[in-house]
């Protein structure tokens, strides 16, 4: 017969969630491939995600220039203990998705094809090659880790935001105990949608100064900036909508102060010409220099109760997914959001003791089940003396 090359086993309940036999002999070591650390529901959580979630979380503490020396490792030391915690969080909030059926391949089909368009990697072999280079990331992991993160945000946003209310009153009332928050100086809210120009020949920019002036007209039929400038700018801040914040006046450049500060909200620009390419700035808001009103700052005022309160609530959540779930946890490993009362003890068939048996009562056992075999199935007719003919 011939042997297989590799030999991929996965038991539930034993440690290995692979081994690999060469082909040259049955002698030789077992190679372990992965080890499961956590099972949850089914599906199960390995070392090396812990490891990959453990990695990214500490390149993105290092990306921040702030934090430096005895902060940064003592920021990577904390955020260490919770990131089993995350991963099952993640993996729980999945398998909800699932339940709820939700999908989300449509937004990472438009996803993918504004990185390939955005990076002008049109094939997409060389676009998954490309992911691999600039992530270091398999494309098939990048993929699943975009889908996974955009599912846990719909179950999030269903199950757990629209839970959290603030009542007008409270709003109201925080206001008027903090008014001396709400002074403001003259300030412009701004979106932009870049379309760039760099590396691009004479009839590149062409193309780009008349893609920004189509954009411009498209806002102006009634499509929404923000979806325009997620789907369509190449400025850093497209997944935010285009959103640049607010800013002062003086802040800004010259010519782009000039072009919106004393605009009417809803504003739109024509394409301006700067150096990075053609530039479209829409005025979100524009307060004035005194006393904001209630209504103005209603929404900063929603988000720090929202802030105060989502955390909690996100938090109960998870608890409950954890405790209706089947959850083990290996030996060695301590999940920070468990369940109170939830028993995660792993349970591993390999070291379980067998039941102590006397002979006495394995012969009885033998017996009473020679005795059931006995027994003919109805609708057959055993002569006497003779063996049924039906198989046991």
């Amino acid at each position: 017969m011939k042997m297989m090359k590799w030999v991929i086993r996965h038991v539930v309940g034993a440690a290995l969630c692979a081994v690999a036999l060469p082909i040259s002999g049955l002698s030789a070591d077992i190679q372990l491939i992965e080890e499961i650390i956590v099972k949850v529901n089914g599906d199960i959580i390995t070392r090396g995600e812990i490891e990959r979630t453990r990695r990214t979380m500490e390149a993105e503490l290092r990306s921040n220039k702030e934090l430096t020396g005895p902060r940064l490792q003592q920021q990577i030391r904390d955020r260490e203990k919770d990131v089993l915690r995350e991963r099952i969080d993640q993996l729980l909030l999945v398998q909800k998705g699932k339940e709820l059926n939700v999908n989300v391949d449509q937004e990472w089909s438009k996803y993918q094809a504004e990185l390939q368009r955005r990076f002008n990697q049109s094939d997409p072999e060389k676009f998954q090659a490309f992911v691999r280079e600039q992530t270091g990331t398999p494309y098939e992991d990048f993929r699943s880790d975009w889908k996974n993160n955009a599912v846990t945000q719909r179950v999030v946003r269903e199950q757990v935001s629209r839970t959290v209310n603030v009542p007008r009153e409270e709003l109201k009332k925080y206001y008027e105990e903090h008014k001396t928050e709400f002074q403001r100086q003259e300030r412009v809210f701004l979106r932009q949608i870049l379309v760039a120009t760099e590396g691009k020949d004479e009839g590149g920019v062409a193309a780009a100064e008349k893609k920004a002036k189509d954009l411009v007209a498209r806002t102006k039929k009634g499509e929404r900036f923000p979806e325009l400038a997620r789907d369509n700018s190449d400025a850093p801040t497209a997944q935010q909508g285009g959103d640049m914040g607010p800013w002062e006046k003086g802040k800004l450049r010259e010519d782009i102060e000039k072009l919106v500060w004393d605009k009417p909200r809803n504003f739109v620009s024509d394409p301006l010409k700067v150096p990075e390419g053609f530039l479209i700035l829409r005025v979100d808001e524009h307060q004035k220099e005194g006393q904001a009103e209630l209504e103005e700052v209603e929404g900063e005022i929603m988000e720090k109760f929202y802030g105060q309160r989502f955390q909690p609530a996100l938090r109960d959540y998870l608890t409950k997914l954890r405790s209706d779930a089947f959850l083990e946890i290996k030996n060695g490993w301590a999940d920070t959001g468990a369940a109170p009362g939830k028993i995660t003890a792993w349970t591993d068939p390999a070291q379980l003791k067998p039941e102590t048996i006397s002979k006495e009562e394995v012969a009885a056992q033998t017996r009473r089940r020679r005795l059931l075999w006995a027994l003919p199935i109805p609708g057959t007719a055993v002569a006497k003396n003779k063996p049924s003919s039906s198989k046991r």
